[in-house]
């Protein structure tokens, strides 16, 4: 196949900064196989068994939240909640880093993807990314949405991205932490990405300006979440932080996939702001998870893997490289999705945790005010293993199940969501992925079988018709019978031996969600705070 070469966008690039003259070549939307070509004759991937481009990003194999900035200037001073993962930057450091990349890019090869986000048009913002590595144009020709061919001639950026990996800071001149950054530039429209191939990054950039300027300009509740609908057209929404089943759980066989990721939530629908999935692969298996194992093949690109020896069979269990193995692919490479991205209203919220320690229910009711301060806490657990120094489960709270993503003060997001589920009647869920029987290294993993139960009984409509008993410590409504789930796992204080041992770790926790929330006291209703009180 041969590389069809289009009349690249000099006028935009002139405008950047960037002489075309000055370029060694300019390869813009470049197809998929083209890319994987391309990668594979400078040496910077290999194929998989099943096809596909198996990469590594380097130093950075995850985003690296303190170097993120944004910069401080008339649209952002007032409205941005600056704080340790919003850091502001001045406009002057902002233009010497664009500098420094243009300067950069200048005798190399580039590679420019038109893209856009957001499969609502009324929401549709275009994208322009201009890269060194024809990697991360695959990344993200797989993970935006994709222009018609027709659009192209006439296609106008709203924002673009400067992706340079090679290219570093010097912190003592750029006001960077360190020689990687990300620069936001609400004023310029510019997201600038230098010394880190993390693809995430690019990802994430996006979502950080989507979750500014929908919540702030459109009144749109922008989410870290995923969705699916059903075959009676009934919306659900799956938040959650990584490693809690997300992107596992929505990708059901039996309901269509709406996005596994990102999505913002209008007065009247929920759509999908991405054209792809970014899903973890440690631990994969065809058993678990079917579909998105079927997924990786030829187009998928899979980073930070090793190869079984000898091979070029992928060891989804090795970790080696990093826990955070990533495999990003069109969404159009699952069978079962929604077409277009869009939704209606959510009738279901799900709110999943994976807690290690162990004391909360494989699924509780949630009141709109517990939904709520779910949302605002954002709680998982790392366990022991992942990462160096924790030798016990470690409780984790990421506001809005996005902390990181979220320019505006969580209270934002929390208040928008507040009243769509109160408008719309919807019900909501608490689900643990983790342990029962005891923490994580005592008790079990629940089973994912039990955790899809569970969802579908909620979906169904089965947990209508059972009775509930109110838990002592969280306050949560627990249903007594739930379908093919023992009826002794629903309570998790009966799952463990030492019950004494259960009720201590159980305040441990409680008080560490009180703690928590104490930053965030004061914007929240009075029904939230009622909530909060029982911790």
């Amino acid at each position: 196949m041969q590389e069809v070469l289009r009349n690249p966008p000099s006028s935009f690039l002139k405008k950047a900064g960037i002489q075309v003259s000055h370029l060694k070549q300019i390869h813009y939307q470049t197809p998929p196989d083209i890319l994987i070509g391309q990668t594979l004759h400078t040496s910077e991937g290999d194929l998989s068994d099943s096809g596909a481009l198996v990469i590594r990003t380097g130093k950075f194999t995850g985003r690296s939240p303190k170097d993120r900035f944004i910069v401080k200037d008339d649209i952002t001073s007032e409205v941005i909640d600056w704080n340790e993962i919003n850091q502001p930057i001045s406009p002057e450091y902002f233009h010497k880093l664009y500098k420094r990349i243009t300067r950069y890019f200048k005798h190399k090869k580039l590679w420019i993807r038109d893209s856009y986000v957001c499969a609502d048009s009324r929401y549709r913002m275009n994208l322009r990314v201009i890269t060194e590595k024809p990697w991360a144009s695959l990344f993200c020709y797989n993970m935006f949405l994709r222009p018609k061919e027709s659009e192209l001639d006439h296609f106008r950026p709203a924002w673009a991205i400067l992706h340079a990996p090679g290219c570093l800071a010097d912190p003592a001149t750029d006001g960077t932490r360190q020689e990687n950054f990300v620069i936001i530039n609400f004023t310029k429209r510019v997201v600038l990405i230098g010394g880190t191939a993390y693809t995430g990054e690019i990802k994430k950039g996006i979502f950080s300006v989507l979750n500014f300027l929908l919540p702030h300009t459109q009144q749109v509740l922008s989410m870290h979440c995923s969705a699916n609908v059903g075959e009676g057209g009934d919306t659900a929404l799956f938040f959650g932080l990584s490693g809690t089943g997300k992107t596992t759980l929505s990708t059901d066989p039996h309901r269509k996939l709406i996005g596994d990721d990102e999505h913002g939530w209008s007065d009247d629908s929920v759509f999908n702001i991405e054209g792809g999935c970014y899903a973890k692969c440690i631990d994969l298996c065809r058993e678990k998870e079917p579909q998105i194992y079927d997924a990786i093949r030829r187009g998928a690109l899979v980073e930070n893997t090793c190869f079984k020896n000898d091979s070029n069979e992928i060891d989804f269990s090795n970790k080696s490289i990093t826990e955070n193995t990533r495999v990003s692919y069109p969404v159009y490479f699952l069978k079962n999705i929604m077409k277009p991205s869009i939704g209606d209203i959510p009738k279901n919220i799900f709110f999943l945790t994976c807690d290690a320690y162990g004391v909360l229910p494989p699924i509780a009711k949630l009141t709109p005010a517990q939904a709520l301060y779910q949302f605002i806490s954002g709680y998982t657990a790392k366990i022991a293993g992942t990462e160096a120094g924790i030798d016990e489960p470690k409780a984790t709270f990421s506001a809005c199940y996005g902390a990181p993503f979220l320019p505006l003060n969580p209270a934002e997001y929390a208040r928008m969501l507040g009243a769509k589920i109160k408008a719309h009647h919807v019900k909501c869920w608490l689900i643990n992925t983790g342990w029962t029987g005891g923490s994580y290294g005592t008790g079990s993993r629940i089973k994912i079988s039990f955790t899809r139960a569970a969802i579908h009984a909620a979906l169904n409509g089965d947990l209508e018709k059972v009775n509930y008993e109110k838990d002592s410590v969280f306050g949560l409504s627990i249903p007594t019978h739930c379908p093919h789930i023992p009826s002794e796992l629903l309570q998790p204080r009966n799952t463990w031996t030492d019950k004494d041992q259960y009720d201590r770790q159980a305040h441990k926790l409680a008080e560490m969600f009180a703690e928590n929330f104490e930053k965030y006291r004061g914007p929240e209703d009075k029904e939230v705070l009622e909530v909060a009180s029982y911790f």
